[in-house]
């Protein structure tokens, strides 16, 4: 039931971001400022889209079997609107930089607040993760556990926290020593995220 349930809010939110990509509404609330990340994923996606699309007049054309083909065009339609759907999200929800937290999103799915308090460095390198499949990947380090957001496998902003923080996730609450994400101009959202900490820590 759980795993039904996840999958059902996913579909959902596909077309929730498909839906705010065809009317041009980005989901970014009044005073945060928003940090794409979709560049990585789109040209792989597209293509990916691009023989989806192509797929549909094939079908037609080549198989005989009426209810077959039927069957198979509604697939390749359900497919193609996933895949617009999954581009849309990375393009609908950017992460987005606020007063008091900076939140680490990847499309409708995930969505994590990170308070600017908690940050003590920010550094940027482009690494690949062990998977190219899942978004939230954990990494275990001498100072404890390091979780990654990653687009296409891959993390080019880190932040490392003032002490471990409890993090809440899709996939329940995890206690983390620093966090990485993928963004599409590091060398320039890394300083501003750096002076958000700054700020905030000398406020306090």
């Amino acid at each position: 039931m759980t795993l039904a349930k996840h999958a059902l809010v996913f579909e959902l939110n596909i077309y929730k971001s498909l839906l705010r990509w065809l009317l041009r509404r980005p989901s970014i609330p009044a005073d945060f400022e928003p940090v794409g990340y979709a560049q990585l994923a789109t040209p792989m996606m597209a293509l990916w889209i691009f023989g989806s699309a192509l797929e549909l007049p094939l079908v037609h054309v080549l198989v005989p079997w009426h209810g077959l083909r039927i069957s198979l065009l509604v697939i390749g339609v359900w497919g193609l609107l996933w895949m617009l759907g999954a581009l849309a999200g990375l393009r609908s929800y950017p992460h987005l930089l606020g007063h008091d937290t900076l939140r680490i999103r990847n499309g409708a799915t995930h969505d994590i607040a990170v308070p600017w308090e908690a940050i003590a460095h920010v550094a940027t390198q482009d690494r690949s993760l062990p998977s190219s499949m899942w978004v939230l990947q954990q990494q275990q380090t001498e100072q404890g556990t390091h979780l990654n957001v990653a687009v296409s496998g891959r993390v080019n902003v880190h932040l490392t926290f003032r002490h471990q923080l409890r993090l809440s996730t899709k996939k329940g609450d995890m206690l983390v020593t620093g966090i990485s994400l993928w963004v599409d101009e590091p060398r320039e959202v890394a300083p501003r995220i750096r002076r958000h900490a700054e700020s905030r820590a000398s406020r306090n």
